[in-house]
C-alpha cells in the first residue's frame, strides 16, 4: 500500500536522525562554512538608473534606515541570509528534539492502520450479510402485506357476518318484551329493534335466499303480529280515555299519546291495515268529542247574548212604532246602540284574546252582544284546530286527517250559525263579523307564509289546516256579506218608505232619524278606515242619498221656510259633529253636509235680516247699486233714503238683540248658532256700507249724516258678540 510505504520510509529517516543525535551528530559536516562567496558574474551587472531609483525609495523607510547607516547593500543581505541559515538549523534541532515524539506517532500510526484493515475486512462481511438480509426483509414484506390484506378480508367478512347474525337474531329478551311486557318506553325501544329486523329480512336480497332466515322468519312473523295486537289494544285504549267527560283533551295528547307516537310509525309500516282501523278510530272519537265540546260550548253561549236589534230597528222607522209579534228584548242603556258603535269597537282590539269562558260570564250576568260571543267562538276554534293539527302532524305524519277530523265541528257551527244569521238584523254586529273574519283570515295568512313576528321560534300551519281554515272563512264571509247587504238596504228602504207624517214633529231641532243616520254611518265610516271597503262606501252614499230626499221632505212640512232652513241647518250641524267623532279626516259625506249646512246657514242669514230689516235690504239690492248720472228721472232723493236711515238708528241694537235671542232658541249646537250671528251681523255691516256709500252720492245726503250710524259703532257691537261666542 501506498500509504504505508510512506509511513515507513517516514519512519526510517526518523530513526536515522535519531542515531546520529546518539553518536554525536556534527551539524557542520553536512551544512559546511555558511560564508558567502562574491558572485563571478556581478561585474557584468549594470548600474545604470540605479541613481533615479534611489532617489524614488528615498520615501520608504527601510530603504532610507539602510542608505542612512552607510552599510552596503551587499552586506544587509548576507546578514539577511545568515540569518535564514540560523533560522533552518534551529528548526532541525527542534525536529531531532521531537524525534521521540516522532517515532511514537510512527508506531500508534501503524497500529492504527492495522486496525483499519482489520476493520475493512470486517465491514466486507458486514457489507456481504445485509445484503442477504435485505432480500430476506423484502421476502417477509411481501408476505406481511399479503397476511394483512388476508386479515383485512376476514375483518369485512367478520362485520358483514357478524351484522347479518345481530340483524337477524331474535334475541330472547326480545321475545319477553314484546309478548309479555307492558308497553312503556322499554317495549318501544323493543318495537324499533324488532321494526330494523323486519326491515332487513325484508330489503336484503341476500337475506331471503339464506337459511338462517327459514328457522328466524315465523318467528318474527309471529312477534309483529303480537305486537300489533298489543299496540292496538293499547291505544284504542287511550283513545277510549278522550271521550271521559272533561278530560282535557290537550293534556292527554301532549304527555300520553305523543310518548308513544312511534307506534304510529310501527303500524304504518308493519300494519297497514290495523293502521288504517287506528287512524279510523281516532278520526271518529275526536269528531265525536270535538263536536260533542263546541256544541255544548255554544249552547252556554246562547244563554250570554245580548239582543242588540229586530227587523223593526231601521232607520227610518218611528220610535213609537212596533211589530205585532216582536219579541221582547234585553234592555239596553241606551237605544241609539242600534245604530252607534260605541263601545262595541272593542272588540276589534281584543280579537286576540283567549276565548270566553261562559260559566264565569254567566256567574257575572254578563251579557254580550253576538260579535263577542262569535269572536269567540271562532277563536276557540281557530286555536283547536291549531293544537289539533299539531298534534296530528306529529302523532300520525298526516295532514289529510285534519279535515276529516273537523268536519263534524264545522257541520255543529254551520248548524248554529246559519239560524242566527238568518235572524240578526244587527248591520253594525254584522260589519264587525265581517272584520273579525278578515283578521282571521289575515292571521292564517301569516301563518302559511310564515310571516308572524309575535314568535322567534313559531310552530307553523301549513298544507291541509291553512286551506281547511282559509274555506272555514270564505264560507262564512260569504255568508256574511249578503246578511249585511239585505239588512243595509232595509235601512235604505226604511229611509225611502219613511211615512212622513208620522215622523214629522213641530220642533226644529235635530231629527230622532237623523242622528240615528249619523251615527250608524260614522260606525261604519270608523269601521272602514283600515280596510277600505269599496262596496261599503257605495252602500252608504246610497244611504246618504236615501236620507238627504227624507230629510228634505220632513223640512218642506214647516209652514215657514226660516223654520224649514232653521231644520235643516240644526240636522246637517248635528250629522258633522258626529261624523267628526268617527274620523277627523272626514270623507266625502262629511263634505257633502258641509256644503249642505253652508248654502242653508246663508238662506237663513238673509232671512233673519229680511225679517228685521226688509226695507234696508231692498232698498241696497235695488236701487243702492244704480248710477245717478246714468238716469236722472231716477235718481235717488235724500226724501226716499231719509226714512231708512232713521228707521235703522232707531232700533237697530234693538233688532239685533231679537236676533241673538232668535238664534240661542232656534239652534240646538250653541257654537254653530254663534258662528251664525256672526255671518248675520257681518252680512247686515255690508249691507249698512253700502247704503252710506250710496248716500254720499246723493246731493244733499250730507245732511243726514247726523242720523246715520257709525260703522265703528256696528264694528264694537258686532264684536260685543263676537266675544260672547
Amino acid at each position: 500500500m501506498s500509504d504505508g510505504i510512506s509511513i515507513d520510509a517516514l519512519g526510517q529517516a526518523v530513526g536515522d536522525f535519531s542515531n546520529h543525535e546518539k553518536l554525536g551528530f556534527d551539524l557542520g559536516a553536512y551544512v559546511g562554512d555558511l560564508a558567502f562567496e562574491e558572485d563571478s558574474g556581478s561585474e557584468d551587472i549594470s548600474l545604470e538608473g540605479l541613481q533615479q531609483e534611489l532617489e524614488e525609495c528615498e520615501s520608504d523607510e527601510v530603504v532610507a534606515n539602510i542608505l542612512s547607516s552607510g552599510a552596503k547593500l551587499r552586506e544587509y543581505a548576507k546578514g539577511v541570509e545568515n540569518n535564514l541559515r540560523k533560522v533552518e538549523l534551529d528548526s532541525i534541532e527542534d525536529y531531532i528534539k521531537e524525534s521521540d515524539n516522532l517515532v511514537s506517532l510512527h508506531d500508534q500510526i501503524h497500529d492504527c492502520d492495522s486496525i483499519l484493515s482489520q476493520m475493512e475486512t470486517l465491514l466486507s462481511g458486514f457489507q456481504e450479510e445485509i445484503g442477504s438480509i435485505s432480500s430476506d426483509i423484502k421476502i417477509l414484506q411481501e408476505k406481511s402485506m399479503d397476511m394483512g390484506l388476508r386479515l383485512k378480508n376476514r375483518r369485512v367478512a367478520e362485520s358483514k357476518l357478524a351484522k347479518f347474525v345481530e340483524d337477524i337474531i331474535v334475541p330472547p329478551k326480545m321475545i319477553d318484551v314484546i309478548v309479555d311486557g307492558e308497553v312503556n318506553e322499554e317495549y318501544i325501544r323493543t318495537l324499533e329493534i324488532l321494526s330494523k329486523k323486519l326491515k332487513f329480512v325484508a330489503a336484503d336480497p341476500a337475506v331471503k335466499s339464506s337459511k338462517a332466515l327459514k328457522d328466524v322468519e315465523p318467528e318474527l312473523e309471529k312477534l309483529r303480529q303480537k305486537a300489533i295486537s298489543k299496540v292496538y289494544d293499547f291505544i284504542v285504549q287511550k283513545l277510549i280515555a278522550l271521550r271521559k267527560p272533561k278530560t282535557n283533551i290537550q293534556i292527554l295528547q301532549q304527555s300520553v299519546l305523543l310518548k308513544y307516537k312511534y307506534i304510529i310509525s310501527f303500524l304504518k309500516e308493519h300494519g297497514k291495515e290495523v293502521f288504517m282501523d287506528v287512524r279510523a278510530a281516532y278520526i271518529d272519537t275526536m269528531n265525536k268529542v270535538l263536536s260533542a265540546h263546541f256544541r255544548a260550548y255554544i249552547q252556554a253561549l246562547e244563554k250570554l247574548q245580548l239582543d242588540i236589534a229586530t227587523a223593526y230597528d231601521l232607520i227610518g222607522v218611528e220610535t213609537r212604532s212596533a211589530g205585532l209579534f216582536s219579541r221582547a228584548r234585553e234592555p239596553l242603556k241606551n237605544r241609539s246602540a242600534v245604530f252607534a258603535l260605541g263601545e262595541r269597537i272593542k272588540i276589534i282590539k281584543e280579537i286576540d284574546q283567549p276565548a270566553l269562558i261562559p260559566h264565569i260570564a254567566e256567574a257575572s250576568a254578563l251579557k254580550y252582544p253576538y260579535e263577542v260571543l262569535f269572536r269567540s267562538l271562532h277563536k276557540l276554534l281557530m286555536d283547536t284546530a291549531t293544537s289539533e293539527y299539531i298534534f296530528c302532524d306529529d302523532f300520525f305524519g298526516e295532514e289529510s286527517i285534519f279535515y276529516e277530523i273537523f268536519a263534524g265541528p264545522f257541520s255543529v257551527i254551520d248548524e248554529h250559525f246559519n239560524p242566527v244569521l238568518t235572524n240578526c238584523f244587527d248591520a253594525i254586529g254584522l260589519m264587525l263579523m265581517i272584520r273579525i273574519i278578515h283578521h282571521h283570515q289575515f292571521a292564517l295568512y301569516c301563518t302559511a307564509y310564515h310571516v308572524s313576528p309575535e314568535d322567534s321560534m313559531p310552530r307553523f300551519i301549513s298544507g291541509q289546516a291553512v286551506f281547511t281554515g282559509f274555506n272555514l272563512c270564505f264560507l262564512v264571509n260569504i255568508s256574511l256579506w249578503p246578511r249585511f247587504k239585505m239588512v243595509f238596504d232595509s235601512h235604505i228602504s226604511s229611509l225611502r218608505d219613511a211615512n212622513i207624517k208620522t215622523l214629522w214633529e213641530d220642533d226644529v231641532h235635530p231629527h230622532y232619524v237623523m242622528r240615528r243616520y249619523a251615527e250608524f254611518t260614522a260606525s261604519f265610516i270608523h269601521l272602514n278606515v283600515e280596510y277600505g271597503d269599496g262596496q261599503l262606501d257605495i252602500n252608504l252614499e246610497r244611504l246618504r242619498m236615501a236620507v238627504d230626499v227624507l230629510i228634505l221632505k220632513l223640512a218642506k212640512l214647516f209652514p215657514r221656510p226660516k223654520q224649514q232652513i232653521v231644520f235643516l241647518i240644526n240636522n246637517y250641524d248635528m250629522t258633522i259633529a258626529v261624523l267628526k267623532e268617527a274620523g277627523p279626516e272626514g270623507g266625502k259625506i262629511q263634505m257633502h253636509f258641509e256644503e249642505l249646512l253652508k248654502s242653508n246657514t246663508s238662506l237663513f242669514v238673509e232671512e233673519l235680516l229680511v225679517e228685521h230689516f226688509s226695507d234696508l235690504i231692498k232698498f241696497v239690492k235695488s236701487r243702492a247699486s244704480e248710477d245717478p248720472s246714468s238716469n236722472p228721472e231716477r235718481s235717488i232723493t235724500v226724501a226716499e233714503v231719509d226714512p231708512l236711515v232713521k228707521d235703522f238708528g232707531s232700533r237697530w241694537k234693538t233688532a239685533i238683540e231679537l236676533m241673538h235671542k232668535d238664534i240661542i232658541t232656534s239652534f240646538s249646537n250653541f257654537l254653530c248658532g254663534m258662528e251664525i250671528l256672526r255671518a248675520a251681523l257681518t252680512q247686515l255691516l255690508l249691507y249698512y256700507t253700502r247704503l252710506t256709500d250710496c248716500i254720499k252720492k246723493i246731493p244733499g245726503g250730507s245732511g243726514l249724516n247726523k242720523d246715520l250710524v257709525s260703522i265703528q259703532s256696528i264694528m264694537f257691537e258686532i264684536r260685543k258678540y263676537s266675544k260672547t261666542f
